[in-house]
């Protein structure tokens, strides 16, 4: 009996077994990286190098490091090839397409909190900044989206060109804006502010309106909108 408990107890600190006892959500974030890894090396088990891989980024344990290693990055760690860090990466692409899909069911054109909710797992992990633009119909239909430009850490190469092209090609009316601020930090920046007023100048001309421009930073947002940084004339009409 005493032998027979030992083994249970051993058996419960493996992630498969923690898993089928207690369920998935029972375990820590290095198990459930383990469970993926699926074996170690000689001087390391699967356990010890998803610690590793966790604390890759900031030196310490964090799940969010994840989303922004490389695959190279990842290869750099005795134990990960090739494989394993592509499994790691799709873990991690999987998590956010999760999440995106879940924030869509409640997307809502007249409210900014929703679209930054859909996007805010796919940007907030940026470590440049990324334009998108949405386009939408006459009855705040989505048409489409487009990813404009990326830039660099902290500037996105924005081409008011290449937008209104975008915009043309979905037969778009009404646009927003949405792009990330890689330091977590959504405040919009004077150059935020200008290529928001150039957009809009020139969506006036061509009959594209501007909804919108939503800065995504972590786990919060900053909409133009929201903040009475878009002209009266636009909020009233949106009203």
């Amino acid at each position: 009996m005493k032998n027979l408990l030992l083994k249970e107890n051993a058996d419960t600190t493996r992630p498969y077994e923690k898993c089928l006892l207690y369920g998935a959500e029972s375990l820590t974030d290095a198990q459930l990286l383990a469970v993926i890894i699926r074996t170690g090396t000689r001087e390391k088990s699967c356990i010890a190098l998803a610690e590793q891989v966790l604390r890759l980024k900031t030196g310490r344990e964090d799940i969010l490091g994840l989303m922004s290693l490389t695959i190279p990055e990842l290869m750099k760690i005795p134990g990960i090839g090739q494989v394993k860090a592509i499994q790691l990466k799709c873990v991690g692409e999987l998590s956010k397409r999760i999440a995106t899909r879940k924030a869509e069911s409640g997307l809502s054109f007249h409210d900014p909190g929703t679209i930054a909710d859909y996007y805010m797992e796919r940007l907030r992990h940026e470590e440049k900044e990324n334009l998108f633009c949405m386009m939408l119909d006459t009855k705040f239909k989505l048409l489409g989206e487009e990813k404009i430009s990326t830039g660099t850490v902290d500037f996105a190469v924005i081409s008011v060109r290449d937008l209104f092209l975008a915009a043309m090609r979905h037969r778009a009316v009404q646009i927003i804006l949405v792009h990330n601020h890689p330091s977590g930090d959504p405040q919009p920046s004077e150059a935020d502010i200008n290529i928001t007023r150039r957009v809009r100048e020139a969506g006036e001309m061509m009959g594209v309106r501007l909804l919108d421009h939503i800065i995504i930073g972590d786990r919060c947002y900053v909409s133009f909108r929201e903040s009475g940084l878009m002209n009266q004339e636009e909020e009233d009409g949106l009203s």
